[in-house]
Order: C-alpha cells, then sequence, then structure tokens
C-alpha cells in the first residue's frame, strides 16, 4: 500500500478516538490557561517566557496524545490487524508519526498564537514585541510536536500507554519543576527544557533558541528510531 491511504488511515483513527481529540483540545486550554495564569503574576525578568509558560505543562498532554494514538495499537491485536493491510512496517510507523505530528503541529501554532495575544492583552508595553513574540509561537508549536513525537517513538518501544506515561511524566515534572532552574549544567540538553529556550527572551545557557530545538529533534528522531527498530525486531 502507498504511504498515502496509510496516512488516510492513521488520520481516521485518530479523529475518531474521543480521547486523542480530549488530548488535542487540553494542549490547547492548558497552555493557554497556565500561561494567562503566569503572565497575571509576572516580575517583568523575561517577558517572553512569562507568556508561554504554560507550554510546561501543555506538553504533558502532547506527551498524552502522541503516547496514546501509538499505544493503542498494541491492545487487542489491533496491530496485526493494522498490518494486515500494511504491510511495510516502516511505511506504516512513518505514516503514524505524520498523523500525529500533524495535528500537533496545526494545534500548537494555534496555541501559540492565542497564548501570545493574551499575554500581550495582559502586559501591554512591558510584553515581548512582536517579532520575538512570534518566535516564541513557533516555538511552543515545534516543542509540542517534537514532544508528542519523542513519546510516540518511546510507546513504540515499551508497547504500553501507562508503561511510557509512568516514565515521561514524572520525567518531565522533575526536570521542569525541580532541576529546571539550573541553566548551563545537563539539565539543558534534556528534551522538555532544550526546547523551551525559544520561549525565553535570553538565556545564559550554551543553547539557542533554535539549536535548543534542534537538540529536542535529535532526541525525537532516536525515540522514533528506536521504536521503528522495535517493530521490525519483535513480533505483531
Amino acid at each position: 500500500m502507498e504511504f498515502t491511504p496509510v496516512l488516510h488511515a492513521e488520520w481516521i483513527k485518530i479523529r475518531t478516538l474521543r480521547s486523542l481529540l480530549g488530548s488535542l483540545a487540553a494542549v490547547l486550554l492548558v497552555t493557554t490557561a497556565f500561561s494567562a495564569l503566569a503572565v497575571a503574576d509576572a516580575d517583568g525578568s523575561d517577558p517572553l517566557y512569562s507568556v508561554f509558560f504554560g507550554v510546561s505543562l501543555g506538553q504533558i498532554a502532547a506527551i498524552a496524545f502522541g503516547t496514546t494514538a501509538v499505544s493503542a495499537e498494541f491492545r487487542g491485536g489491533a496491530l496485526r490487524l493494522t498490518l494486515s493491510a500494511a504491510p511495510d512496517r516502516l511505511r506504516w510507523f512513518a505514516a503514524k508519526a505524520a498523523a500525529i505530528a500533524l495535528p500537533v503541529l496545526a494545534v500548537g501554532l494555534l496555541t501559540g498564537l492565542a497564548t501570545l495575544l493574551v499575554g500581550k492583552s495582559v502586559l501591554g508595553a512591558s510584553g515581548p514585541a512582536w517579532g520575538e513574540g512570534l518566535r516564541g509561537a513557533v516555538g511552543c508549536a515545534l516543542q509540542l510536536t517534537l514532544m508528542a513525537l519523542f513519546a510516540a517513538g518511546l510507546a513504540a518501544v515499551l508497547r504500553s500507554g501507562v508503561a511510557t506515561l509512568s516514565v515521561l511524566i514524572p520525567f518531565l515534572l522533575i526536570v521542569s519543576f525541580v532541576i529546571g532552574d539550573l541553566s548551563g549544567g545537563v539539565a539543558d540538553f534534556l528534551p522538555d527544557r532544550a526546547g523551551q529556550v525559544a520561549l525565553h527572551s535570553t538565556w545564559d545557557g550554551a543553547l539557542g533558541p533554535w539549536t535548543g530545538l534542534a537538540v529536542t529533534a535529535l532526541w525525537s528522531v532516536a525515540a522514533l528510531l528506536a521504536g521503528a527498530w522495535s517493530l521490525r525486531r519483535r513480533d505483531a
């Protein structure tokens, strides 16, 4: 089967599962809500990060989306049925990754713009400049998309949504809220931290806005390659 019909089939799965649609809605709502709360209590030290503070929590919803989209295939023999229609496992997994990335990217862009508008309306003249704010909105969308793909790759390795979320959510919460205030160290190169450099007006670490996103992209590619390897080596 060609790639396009496989992608179409995967998109049908995503848009017909309420849990996945709920995760996409949560990306928008959680990010915007927590960003609005952060802006209302901003101290003015980094207005851009205050505007996009909610991304650190919204990415948990993006992770849940990527995890659920893949782990659903390992319940009730669904993967065997899928591979009977699309026997090329790598092509199917590429279509699955694309079907995950595209809606998260679209929702991420909408989330970034909505969050920017809310932040600008609250902060007014003390808020970030439009150019910087648009960079943050794009960074928001890319970070959410990359984290969803990172979770999708790990879910393909672990073959369990519960196991994947049990690893990733505590990891994100510990890194973001315990180690996260330390810049210039190993923590800056972890996937959730590196991509968020694009959401800061200034950063003292070794990474810049785009190099930070590149580091997160490398984590996501590594997870997807591990997931593809697992799919090829293990039985459905």
